[in-house]
C-alpha cells in the first residue's frame, strides 16, 4: 500500500468547452489550460493573456464588486491586491510589464465581465486559451538529424490539425500550419517520421527523427485518434458555432432595441417627433413618386419591399436592414436622389417657417 501521486493529462483538445459534458472533467480540462497559460511562451500575443487573465479572475473570484474612486492611494492599492500576477500571467510578461502594471490594469479587465457566472468565464477562458500559440496544443519534440543530440523540432498536435516549430532561443518559430485536410499521409518506420502534405500545397515530404520506434508509434496514434475525433465531433462544433452566432446577434440587436425605445422616449418630450413624421412622410411621399418613373420600375420595387409599411419601422431600422442586405444592395438611379434631396429641403423649409429647431 505504497501512496502514489496520479497526475492527469489531457490527450485530446476540443474545439469548444461545450463538447465536454462532465463538469467534473471540464474542472480538470480548465485547470490544465491555467498551467499551460502560464508556462506559455507566445510573447507575440500579450492581449490574450490579459483576456484570459480577466476570464480566470470572474471564474474564480467572481464579480469584482463596484468602488468609486477613492482619494487614499493605500485604499486603493489594497483595493488592486486582491490576486498575485503570478497566478495569473507567465513569468516573462509579468517581467516585461511590471506587477505594478499589471495590479492597476487587469482589475479593469475583470470588472467589464460582471454578471458572468462561473460556468460561462470557464468557457470563455477554455475558447480564448485556443487562441495562443502554445495553448490546447500537444508538443512532442523531433529531431532534424539522426544524428543531433538537441531536438529543436516541436509537432504539436492540436484539434485542427498539425502545427510544426522550431525552437530559438526559447521561442517558438512557426514552420508549418497544417489543418487535417492538407496532410496527405503520416508514415513511421523506426525513429523515422514522415508527414506527407496533400500535391496542391507544393510542399517537400517532412522528415524527422524521434527518440524510439515506440515513441514515433505512440505520436502516430495520438494524431490518428485526434483526426478521428475532429471528424466525430465537426457537426457538433458547427453546430455550437451557429448557436454563439445566434446568440452574439440577439444581443446585438437587444442593444439596438434598447437605443431605439430610449430615443423614442425622447421624440415623445421634445419637438423631435414631429421630425420623426415627416421623415415618414418623405419616404411615403419619394415612394409614391418613384413609381411614376415607368423606366425604373425594378429598381423602385426592390425598395418598396422594404419600406411597404413605413408607419411601423424606424427610419434607423430601414437602414439597418440594408446594411445586412449585402448580398442584394440597394441600388438607385440618380434622379431617386434628386427626388429625395428635394423632398427634404421642403420638409426643413417647412419647418423653419414653423420655427422649429432643425437641428
Amino acid at each position: 500500500m505504497v501512496p502514489f501521486i496520479l497526475f492527469l493529462r489531457v490527450q485530446y483538445y476540443v474545439e469548444s468547452g461545450l463538447l465536454i459534458m462532465s463538469s467534473k472533467v471540464q474542472q480538470l480540462y480548465y485547470a490544465e489550460l491555467r498551467q499551460k497559460v502560464l508556462l506559455s511562451k507566445s510573447r507575440h500575443q500579450e492581449a490574450v493573456f490579459f483576456q484570459l487573465a480577466a476570464s480566470a479572475l470572474q471564474a474564480e473570484v467572481g464579480d469584482l464588486e463596484e468602488r468609486e474612486e477613492e482619494e487614499d492611494e493605500e485604499e486603493n492599492k489594497k483595493y488592486r491586491l486582491y490576486f498575485l500576477p503570478e497566478d495569473y500571467f507567465p513569468s516573462w510578461l509579468i517581467k516585461r510589464c511590471g506587477r505594478d502594471f499589471l495590479l492597476q490594469h487587469c482589475p479593469g479587465l475583470h470588472a467589464e465581465l460582471r454578471g458572468v457566472t462561473r460556468g460561462q468565464a470557464i468557457l470563455q477562458f477554455i475558447k480564448e486559451a485556443g487562441n495562443l500559440q502554445d495553448g490546447a496544443v500537444t508538443f512532442y519534440r523531433m529531431r532534424q538529424e539522426k544524428k543531433e543530440l538537441r531536438s529543436v523540432i516541436l509537432l504539436g498536435v492540436a484539434s485542427k490539425g498539425v502545427h510544426i516549430y522550431q525552437e530559438v532561443e526559447g521561442k517558438l518559430c512557426l514552420l508549418y500550419d497544417l489543418i487535417w485536410t492538407h496532410v496527405d499521409r503520416l508514415t513511421f518506420q523506426g525513429s523515422r517520421f514522415e508527414i506527407s502534405a496533400v500535391g496542391s500545397l507544393c510542399l517537400p515530404q517532412l522528415v524527422f527523427y524521434t527518440a524510439s520506434a515506440c515513441h514515433s508509434k505512440h505520436i502516430l496514434t495520438h494524431l490518428r485518434d485526434s483526426h478521428r475525433l475532429h471528424i466525430n465531433t465537426r457537426a457538433a462544433v458547427c453546430c455550437i458555432q451557429q448557436l454563439e452566432d445566434m446568440q452574439a446577434s440577439h444581443l446585438y440587436k437587444e442593444a439596438y432595441i434598447c437605443d431605439t425605445t430610449r430615443l423614442a422616449q425622447r421624440l415623445q418630450t421634445n419637438s423631435l417627433s414631429s421630425s420623426m413624421s415627416d421623415c415618414s412622410v418623405a419616404i411615403q411621399t419619394t415612394t409614391a413618386w418613384s413609381k411614376e418613373e415607368e423606366c425604373e420600375e425594378e429598381q423602385v420595387r426592390e425598395f418598396e419591399l422594404c419600406v411597404d409599411k413605413p408607419e411601423e419601422i424606424f427610419v434607423d431600422e430601414v437602414l439597418w436592414t440594408a446594411e445586412l442586405s449585402v448580398d442584394e444592395p440597394l441600388i438607385f438611379p440618380s434622379s431617386y436622389w434628386t427626388a429625395v434631396a428635394m423632398e427634404m429641403k421642403q420638409v426643413l423649409r417647412r419647418r423653419t417657417d414653423e420655427g422649429v429647431s432643425v437641428d
